[in-house]
């Protein structure tokens, strides 16, 4: 881990030193360090379907906070780059080296087609054994070309994601949401005094924290390291602000969002269930889509949610989200789901509830380096 505004020092520059031949082309893999080489984000400018989870400033933050290295792979040569996949090197003693698109991100659309990215991504199988990677991992928005490509990667795992079009005007938005599950509460927690701010100071980043280690430890599970959030502060800057809602000077619901490009992305929320009553979270999302409106986002990214938190989903719905599966790719598809779940055990989860708040923490810190 290295701290905030340190070099970062390693080389990955060299090229995969094999060749292809696609539609009588030979193309060459290359890769290429994203937080060096200047091509990379003048790449994303330009390439449509960049997301926040491509940007240096998530792959700095990743990198600062548990040593996951970026790598980028690219048929390009010269100066401008035309295609590239990106991933994180993850090395844990705990579950093993691997090569994940991208670990933490809700997806992570390959930014390749065709046979570039076949040849991409058949590269990297036969690499796989050299560079002893345990799986490669990817998480795209659509996995049409992957499953085109034909590469030896399948299906491991499926999510629910959901995102808001943000054109219409702010009264049709607000007649999408769920009458009794959203506009009543929003009507309700607006007759409270409640109070709301929005930025990316220590004080706000505190409150937050405050209200996550409640949510997570709700959950049975740890919260993210502290220095996560510190150095998503420090690398998004004015793109990262988190909003928060006060009933009389105590925090009660807080979200953290990202901006780039005409995209607003919801990545972290958390709450205080002894006022969920007040509606706080409703009138919370209202509050961010109507500034997000003013800042000219055209779509509110609403994240991935598991099957198996249907009442997450459910919420999302209601705010007037439109749902599509997300799916995952590996190689070698696993036999069985080989990553560590989050906190473990049923029997674990219940004795992480029961830590003290500082072991609760210091579990999350041990913990999601070896996660992602």
């Amino acid at each position: 881990m290295r701290a905030f505004g340190s070099v970062i020092s390693y080389d990955a520059s060299r090229s995969i030193r094999r060749v292809y031949k696609k539609a009588s082309v030979q193309m060459t893999v290359h890769r290429l360090n994203p937080l060096k080489d200047p091509r990379w984000p003048e790449f994303l400018a330009r390439h449509p379907q960049a997301a926040v989870f491509h940007t240096t400033a998530w792959l700095e933050a990743l990198y600062l906070t548990y040593g996951f290295e970026p790598i980028g792979f690219t048929t390009s040569e010269g100066k401008e780059l035309s295609n590239g996949v990106v991933f994180c090197q993850i090395r844990s003693w705990l579950t093993g080296r691997r090569l994940v698109s991208l670990p933490f991100s809700d997806h992570c659309q390959q930014l390749a087609c065709g046979p570039q990215l076949d040849t991409i991504l058949e590269s990297l199988l036969h690499a796989r054994n050299a560079e002893r990677w345990k799986y490669i991992e990817l998480r795209p928005l659509s996995g049409e070309d992957i499953v085109k490509a034909q590469a030896g990667f399948a299906s491991s795992d499926t999510f629910s994601f959901q995102r808001i079009d943000l054109r219409a005007g702010v009264d049709t938005i607000f007649r999408g949401f769920h009458d009794s599950c959203v506009r009543r509460k929003i009507k309700r927690a607006e007759r409270e005094t409640l109070t709301y701010e929005a930025g990316r100071s220590e004080v706000l980043l505190k409150k937050f924290r405050h209200l996550l280690l409640l949510t997570r430890r709700r959950h049975k599970l740890p919260p993210q390291p502290a220095a996560w959030f510190r150095n998503l502060v420090h690398c998004f800057r004015e793109s990262l602000t988190i909003h928060v809602l006060s009933k009389e000077a105590r925090p009660i619901a807080s979200i953290i969002t990202l901006a780039y490009k005409n995209s607003l992305v919801y990545k972290y929320g958390c709450s205080d269930a002894g006022f969920h009553s007040l509606g706080a979270m409703p009138l919370l999302f209202w509050k961010v889509i109507q500034e997000a409106k003013l800042m000219g986002a055209e779509d509110f990214d609403l994240g991935r949610s598991a099957h198996s938190d249907p009442g997450l989903i459910a919420f999302k719905k209601h705010l007037g989200a439109v749902t599509t599966d997300l799916t995952y790719y590996r190689s070698p598809t696993p036999r069985v789901k080989d990553e560590l779940p989050e906190a473990g055990t049923s029997w674990a989860r219940q004795a992480l509830a029961r830590l003290p708040d500082p072991m609760l923490a210091y579990t999350g810190r041990l913990l999601y380096r070896h996660l992602g």
